[in-house]
């Protein structure tokens, strides 16, 4: 019986290990203008209709590659526990406008408080 235990532990540990595959970075908020963007330029129609899109840091950017990909993300600690208990789908429309930027990924600022209860920079865990 003990071994059955040990054998379900572990496989259930296994199964939640395995569900935590995303990479790991940092979110920052960040506020119009959000045109023209690297993407698309001027294209007003280049953002989701929900509105969560992001522009990305050179560890995703890819020399462009990332525009139109979309990535699941949610927040996984930052400070006074700001964490909602939600995860998005943003859509790369950008790169980061500040150099170095200060961030994996700034969302804007509706996108960013669907996964942070604060407006500070936060630890995400991401996928595409």
């Amino acid at each position: 019986m003990q071994s059955f235990l040990t054998t379900l532990f572990l496989l259930c540990l296994c199964f939640d290990i395995l569900g935590a595959l995303g990479d790991v970075g940092t979110a920052r908020f960040y506020s119009p203008p959000y045109l023209p963007t690297k993407c698309y330029g001027d294209d007003p129609d280049q953002f989701p209709s929900d509105g969560y899109f992001a522009a990305v840091s050179d560890g995703i950017w890819d020399n462009g590659a990332a525009c139109g990909r979309r990535y699941r993300m949610r927040c996984i600690s930052g400070r006074k526990r700001p964490c909602m208990n939600a995860s998005i789908v943003v859509e790369v429309v950008d790169y980061c406008r500040f150099n170095p930027c200060k961030a994996t990924m700034a969302l804007p600022y509706k996108a960013f408080r669907a996964i942070s209860k604060y407006p500070f920079g936060i630890n995400v865990e991401y996928a595409q």
